[in-house]
C-alpha cells in the first residue's frame, strides 16, 4: 500500500510531525465509511472553530465491532484518503479501540466536536478536554444524510427518487 501523507498510525506519530502545536487543535472522530454531504458540512463546521482539524478514524476492526460484520464498506486506507481530500481535514489518526479515549488523552485537543445526536454527558473524552480548559461542541447534522440510509438504499436496489 502506498503511504498517505497526513495519515498517522497513532497520536505520537502526528505529534512528532507537528513542528509547533496549533493554537486551537480541533478533534473529532468516527468511522466515515461512506462520505456524504452531511459529513462534509460537519467537518467544515468543526474546522472553522480552530486552526487544525484532526480526525480520529476507527480502524477496520473497530468499525466491524461497532457496526457489525458487514462493515466497513471501505478499508481504513480508502476512508482516510477520502477524508484527506477534504480541505477541512488537516490530519487523520487511526485508532484501534472502540472509543477514541486514549487518542484524545494523547492529543489533548483544545476543542472536541461530536454530532448533534450526542448529549454532552455521553461524549468520550469530554472530561479530558474540559479539564485543560478546552471545550466540547455539538455540531448539528445536515438533515437527510446518513451512511446507514445510503447503505440500506444500495442493498435494496433503490435510488434516491424511489420510496
Amino acid at each position: 500500500m502506498v503511504s498517505l501523507p497526513r495519515f498517522y498510525p497513532n497520536a505520537s506519530a502526528l505529534l512528532a510531525d507537528l513542528p509547533v502545536r496549533p493554537r486551537t487543535l480541533c478533534f473529532t472522530n468516527g468511522c466515515f465509511d461512506l462520505i456524504h454531504p452531511g459529513h462534509v458540512q460537519y467537518l467544515e463546521d468543526v474546522r472553522a472553530l480552530g486552526d487544525f482539524l484532526v480526525v480520529g478514524l476507527n480502524s477496520d476492526a473497530s468499525v466491524a465491532r461497532l457496526k457489525g460484520p458487514s462493515r466497513p464498506l471501505q478499508d481504513q486506507w480508502a476512508r482516510a484518503r477520502v477524508l484527506l481530500g477534504l480541505r477541512s481535514v488537516d490530519a487523520v489518526v487511526l485508532f484501534e479501540e472502540d472509543t477514541p479515549f486514549e487518542l484524545i488523552q494523547a492529543l489533548q485537543p483544545d476543542l472536541l466536536a461530536k454530532g448533534g445526536d450526542y448529549v454532552p454527558e455521553t461524549v468520550v473524552g469530554k472530561d479530558i478536554v474540559e479539564a485543560r480548559g478546552g471545550r466540547l461542541v455539538l455540531v448539528p447534522f445536515l438533515p437527510g444524510h446518513s451512511t446507514s440510509t445510503i447503505e440500506a438504499r444500495i442493498r435494496d436496489g433503490r435510488g434516491v427518487t424511489q420510496a
